[in-house]
């Protein structure tokens, strides 16, 4: 853009200024326009003039046009080369601490692994907050001091291959059961068996920590860091980007967000941006749904724009986004550092936005309260499942497996199944999970596999992990049986003990219960058909 191409580069202040003792540019500056960095032509102070040139004026001028490409290429070298220098001594050590000490970063008390969901793995779960704190922000926002309640709320999963994202807005007006919460400093928080769900932040001194166990029980999903922001990020976020495009199908004029627009595109920043997040009772049916959308739609574009090439190639912008994002964003300690929240910025954008989906949990109108909203089921129940299983919204395939000849994969998780020849495998099966038929259930299982001489055994002790024991020379068909009762690679494991002539032995621990209970609780392989979604490279979208 032209007024990104005017701005003042970065690396100026490394440079010694031009002209007189004010700075001012001397009469033969000049502007290197192919390496976009400013070039000073003129004398230094106090060097001998030049001597004259033999063959006059124009043999002069044709000797500068020669060497002019190579002036300015050393120029350029000698400036990327100063730059780096600096920056690696005392540059990029500013920058570091300049960042570090915007953000702003709380502990939260989650209470014991035991009361939260199963880990994510690979994948990422980040719960953003929207919080309408008006702290700071005097009485032109209303409310004037207010410390805020989580007025959005997004739940960003990140598939543990980055192939895709699927991002969950949950309404404010929902009503759910708030768990009690102990906030940093000790203090225990009672819980409420059912209010609105924006008042699991803010409300009785609740900090972001009572939000995300809130989360956690409602969907069943493990939250791995949040990030909060609240009206002022909109604003500077907004501005940082140059803008972010949004669309209205229609003119709008909300005396309450204070916004006020005409139909078709706009470019919005600063306050109104913030008013178009804000508004709702100017569109739709004026609720907190209708709303949504219109986030939705902005944080999209926002999106959109944060990874556009005159967002990333531009350094004034970056600088900019970089410190407006550090000053605006609250996070979890585990990601309170410059270092943390760029390794997470740098997972995430391996996603595509095209497969970036938004979409609303299902609801219903509260049949209490025509205000409020519940969960519908079992839709809602159907979301928090797909999500959890890690089952994409975009239909996005799973990247190619890389060809072995170029590649040396890590071994897998699970037990590979190499070619043998299972009818002639010896095996038996002992139960240790302390729950009776489980031995007969596998044995039932490796014979529809093809491993028909398997039989069961006298039960071994009570064991928490399953295992197969094979002898010597035997360990292909130990896999092949893992494998085929779906247990892990490191399950498998020579007998030194066993003769050549033992077959094969397996110990079934309690993990197999756990195993046949997820099993039975796998995750959908498709949304409910009426789900509200929002793709993020979708330009088509405008508030109606």
């Amino acid at each position: 853009m032209q007024q990104d191409r005017q701005e003042i580069d970065p690396a100026d202040p490394w440079f010694p200024p031009a002209g007189g003792p004010a700075g001012t540019p001397g009469p033969d500056a000049g502007q290197d326009r192919a390496a976009g960095i400013p070039v000073q032509r003129r004398r230094a102070p106090g060097a001998a003039a030049e001597p004259a040139h033999p063959g006059g004026r124009a043999a002069r001028r044709r000797q500068a046009a020669a060497e002019r490409p190579r002036r300015r290429a050393l120029k350029w070298t000698a400036g990327v080369g100063a730059l780096v220098l600096v920056a690696g001594c005392g540059g990029a050590y500013y920058a570091y601490q300049h960042f570090n000490n915007n953000i702003t970063a709380v502990k939260v008390q989650l209470g014991s692994e035991a009361e939260r969901p199963k880990a994510a793995g690979d994948a990422l779960n980040i719960l953003v907050i929207g919080t309408d704190s008006r702290e700071g922000l005097g009485r032109e926002y209303g409310d004037e001091g207010s410390t805020g309640h989580a007025d959005t709320t997004l739940l960003f999963h990140v598939a543990k291959d980055r192939s895709n994202a699927t991002v969950i807005s949950i309404p404010r007006d929902l009503m759910v059961p708030i768990p009690e919460c102990e906030i940093n400093g000790g203090k225990k928080i009672p819980g409420s068996a059912r209010t609105m769900f924006n008042e699991s932040l803010g409300q009785e001194g609740r900090d972001p920590g009572c939000t995300w166990k809130t989360v956690e029980k409602m969907t069943g999903i493990r939250v791995d860091h949040f990030v909060m922001v609240n009206f002022d990020a909109v604003k500077t976020l907004s501005t940082a980007v140059g803008g972010v495009e949004v669309c209205a199908a229609k003119d709008i004029n909300d005396p309450d967000s204070h916004l006020r627009m005409s139909k078709g595109r706009h470019v919005v920043q600063g306050d109104e941006a913030l008013a178009f997040v804000r508004t709702r009772h100017a569109v739709g049916l004026g609720g907190d749904l209708t709303r949504i959308p219109l986030q939705q739609q902005f944080i999209s574009s926002m999106i959109r724009s944060i990874k556009s090439s005159d967002t990333l190639t531009s350094p004034t912008k970056l600088w900019k986004l970089a410190d407006a994002a550090t000053k605006a964003l609250t996070v979890d300690d585990g990601i309170g550092s410059v270092d943390k929240l760029k390794d997470l910025a740098l997972d995430i954008s391996k996603v595509d936005t095209k497969n970036i989906t938004f979409t609303t949990v299902p609801v219903l109108d509260d049949p209490k309260d025509e205000n409020r909203l519940v969960l519908k089921q079992p839709d809602a129940g159907q979301v928090f499942s797909l999500v959890a299983g890690d089952r994409s919204l975009t239909g996005t395939a799973a990247p190619a497996a890389p060809d072995a000849a170029q590649t040396t994969a890590a071994p897998s998780p699970t037990a590979t199944a190499p070619a043998v020849d299972a009818k002639d495998v010896r095996v038996a099966v002992r139960n240790g999970s302390g729950t009776p038929g489980q031995a007969q259930q596998a044995v039932d299982k490796l014979r529809a596999k093809g491993f028909a001489k398997a039989t069961t055994a006298p039960n071994a002790a009570a064991t928490p992990t399953s295992s197969v024991s094979y002898p010597t020379g035997k360990a292909a068909e130990a896999s092949a049986l893992a494998a085929s009762l779906g247990l892990p690679a490191d399950a498998v494991r020579e007998d030194p003990k066993a003769g050549s002539r033992d077959g094969l032995a397996v110990v079934l621990g309690k993990d197999v219960l756990a195993a046949a209970s997820a099993s039975a609780a796998a995750a959908p392989t498709e949304a409910p058909k009426d789900l509200q979604r929002v793709q993020a490279d979708d330009t088509d979208v405008c508030a109606k």
